[in-house]
């Protein structure tokens, strides 16, 4: 019988497979992961990686959770510098948000610009969200035949005019259109009511900021979303969860069969409200970063299963709208960018706390890919896709906003130092050429 050659051969001492960190070579062709066998076995392939000691094979994390901004608001990111970015830090499947972009993606029309957007600037693999905003539930189930993974909404308005929130009845009334298809809402769940009696934010300090969204806005939105999903069966999915106070409800209504589920975000896990220096509006996000003790919290509802998935929520914008002059938090835009660092902020905040690198890779690959139902990504195996990264665990270095590939050089992160270093990232089995984009567009239950 004739000896099989593979494309590519990987061999590493340390590959993260469904049962950890295992000595594999991993046979790959076509795109696609064929074989892997213990190493040693001396598989064949056109071109063999032999990883040195100090290197492990990831596969390649999935972001559910990215706001493009293109077309429309290309200066704030834009598919070639998002995906750039992407793949540098060894996340090689991306699914953007519908808002922020002109037109958003609430139509069929209006996805098929941000297609047409996307071509010749895809360096890792695109997939969409669709929008639901007041007035169009009757374009939910063309977007949904044409391939987005879901929905979004917002339960107060979202930053920008073109995506107008939906309000409690509304949300019930689309969950229940979603139910007649089986697709998922995803919430931006903050109540407006509870924000809009808060005390306002003005001036440079973080803490004046911080009360204007109180953790009550997000337990009752959450407490809404919940009431109205076990009241319909639909799908629903909490969007980068800040409170933890929400935490026991959310577990609640698994137990009771409410078909939910809840991210959050590498911010909420690694920053801390104490921290944030006065007039630094890079922090700004909404829901905002909270105190130490509610982040201790959140990494327990990880542990616990409560939170099923990390992603980044990766939400730039122009400098001058993060009004770095005044530093004001009231005025300035709120988004945090760290697309390109997610893997090493969260490996280092997860080293610190003795938490294995493959429980990561579980929260930022395959969790998110099960979410979206990506049954070829997010997992090193047989017959999943050959997207990958080769990842030095032990290395450091400090980040210098001004030389990542995000459009505006502008992170929390600068001139912190992070462990985690992403040598080289794969896409089908190969590497990635800047040159020429070779990331696909990815839909619904096709991929």
């Amino acid at each position: 019988m004739a000896e099989t050659t593979y494309d590519l051969v990987i061999r590493v001492e340390r590959v993260c497979t469904t049962a950890g960190f295992q000595p594999r070579e991993v046979g790959i062709t076509a795109g696609r992961i064929e074989a892997m066998e213990p190493l040693g076995n001396n598989l064949v392939g056109d071109e063999v990686i032999e990883l040195t000691g100090e290197e492990v094979l990831l596969p390649g994390l999935v972001d559910t959770h990215v706001h493009v901004n293109e077309p429309g608001r290309t200066d704030w990111e834009g598919f070639d510098s998002a995906t750039r970015a992407a793949a540098r830090g060894g996340v090689t499947t991306i699914i953007d948000m519908p808002l922020n972009s002109i037109p958003p993606t609430v139509t069929v029309a209006a996805l098929q610009e941000k297609v047409a957007a996307t071509e010749g600037k895809r360096h890792v693999n695109v997939g969409f969200w669709g929008g639901a905003i007041p007035g169009n539930k009757e374009d939910l189930r063309g977007l949904h035949d044409a391939g987005v993974f879901g929905f979004k909404c917002f339960l107060l308005h979202s930053g920008v005019d073109e995506f107008p929130p939906l309000d409690p009845d509304q949300l019930e009334e689309d969950l229940r259109e979603l139910a007649g298809f089986d697709a998922r809402m995803i919430v931006h769940a903050e109540d407006s009511r509870t924000i809009d009696r808060a005390t306002q934010p003005e001036g440079d300090q973080y803490e004046k900021f911080l009360h204007s969204r109180p953790r009550s806005a997000e337990n009752l939105a959450i407490a809404e979303v919940i009431a109205r999903a076990r009241w319909t069966g639909a799908k629903v999915h909490i969007l980068h969860l800040s409170s933890s106070d929400a935490l026991p409800m959310i577990a609640s209504a698994k137990r009771d069969g409410v078909q939910i589920s809840a991210e959050t975000c590498p911010h909420y896990l690694t920053l801390a409200a104490e921290d944030i220096p006065a007039g630094n509006t890079a922090y700004k996000c909404c829901p905002p970063i909270r105190e130490a003790s509610n982040r201790d919290l959140l990494w327990q509802g990880l542990a616990e299963g409560i939170i099923d998935c990390v992603v980044t929520d990766h939400s730039p914008s122009t400098l001058e709208l993060k009004h770095l002059d005044t530093g004001d938090f009231g005025t300035a835009w709120g988004g945090i960018a760290s697309l390109q660092l997610s893997l090493a902020v969260m490996w280092t905040a997860a080293r610190a706390r003795g938490i294995a690198l493959e429980q990561v890779v579980q929260w930022m690959a395959s969790k998110p890919a099960a979410l979206a139902g990506l049954r070829s990504k997010g997992t090193i195996a047989v017959g999943y896709d050959a997207d990958l990264s080769i990842f030095a665990p032990d290395d450091a270095f400090v980040v210098h906003a001004e030389t990542l590939e995000h459009k505006n050089p502008i992170t929390p992160y600068d001139q912190r130092s992070l462990s985690g270093v992403v040598r080289r990232t794969l896409l089908a089995g190969k590497g990635i050429d800047f040159d020429h984009p070779a990331g696909e567009l990815i839909w619904r239950g096709k991929a």
